[in-house]
């Protein structure tokens, strides 16, 4: 006779019901989203560039702090652009690039409030903390 899980009640389902899953298809594409955004080594050099600064960082010094080539850095700021991470103001032939508080703040917040679900709660993702994936 196969031992029965201490966890599992007597003919309890096993399997994930339709309906039961914590994390939505759209949930879950906010967070792909966000983790893609921080999970080059290049981004992350460039907003610790950016954070330890704490204002305007110019294209010229970002070019010389890291160790990629012109192209690839524009590459990876023209992404964290796009994402709403940084924002640029153009002065003459210089962009001079800046953390966006309230975007880094929210990414924090739903990445955060994810990752503790995955070990201390049941409840669905989006109910938590009145958070919102939009």
């Amino acid at each position: 006779m196969a031992e029965q899980s201490p966890n599992r009640a007597v003919r309890q389902r096993c399997c994930v019901l339709p309906g039961e899953v914590r994390l939505g298809p759209e949930a879950a594409a906010v967070l792909s989203q966000d983790l893609r955004l921080l999970a080059d080594p290049i981004r992350l050099q460039i907003l610790d560039i950016l954070a330890e600064r704490g204002g305007e960082v110019c294209v010229c010094d970002l070019e010389s702090a890291l160790p990629v080539k012109q192209p690839t850095v524009s590459h990876h700021l023209r992404l964290l652009h796009q994402a709403g991470a940084v924002s640029v103001v153009r002065k003459g032939l210089w962009a001079y690039y800046r953390i966006v508080p309230s975007d880094m703040e929210a990414r924090r917040s739903r990445l955060l409030t994810y990752l503790q679900s995955l070990s201390t709660d049941t409840q669905p993702v989006e109910a938590m903390h009145g958070l919102r994936f939009a």
